[in-house]
């Protein structure tokens, strides 16, 4: 069986549940949920007219798909801030959009099952392009309010300055 080669005794991948967002320099409250960070790059095809009838293939433009983040309603007013910079009712003509300050970088961070951070994420230059402050209300359900934003970004990385941890076992007493 091939062996993980950052730590050989790790069996285990790391599990989807234990994460953090942060932007502005601190985490946000509340992260519930977020998409996955995913890339696709344009296919060319082209051939030279001697070719045989097969054709080539490069890569084009990348596109990097938006984020969406995911929390209960609460006081908290991150999401609407962020949102508000991009667009604000009543903000007074020519304000509607805070054009020095709509756009952060965030990181997203992913944490192991004892709490320490193994892999984090710099996603740049994201803004809020969709902005859900509730959800759908009913009386007969029985569920958390949910709000949400769409990030659109310009691409993200890894930052490589994380290293995996060294895993302890646990002390019995």
């Amino acid at each position: 069986m091939a062996e993980f080669s950052v730590n050989p005794t790790r069996f285990d991948p790391y599990k989807n549940f234990k994460f953090r967002i942060k932007w502005d320099g601190r985490h946000v409250a509340g992260v519930s949920k977020i998409s996955g960070l995913r890339r696709t790059t344009e296919v060319i095809q082209h051939r030279e007219g001697g070719d045989p009838s097969t054709s080539r293939k490069s890569p084009g433009h990348t596109e990097f798909a938006a984020i969406t983040l995911e929390r209960g309603v609460t006081h908290d007013p991150e999401f609407e801030n962020w949102a508000n910079k991009v667009w604000s009712l009543g903000a007074g003509r020519g304000a509607e959009v805070s054009l020095k300050d709509f756009r952060k970088d965030i990181v997203l961070e992913l944490y192991n099952e004892a709490g320490q951070l193994v892999l984090a994420y710099k996603v740049y230059r994201c803004w809020v392009s969709e902005y859900e402050i509730l959800p759908n209300l009913d009386a007969n359900a029985n569920a958390i309010a949910i709000e949400h934003i769409k990030l659109e970004n310009e691409g993200w990385e890894r930052d490589r300055t994380v290293k995996e941890p060294v895993e302890s076992s646990s002390k019995k007493s």
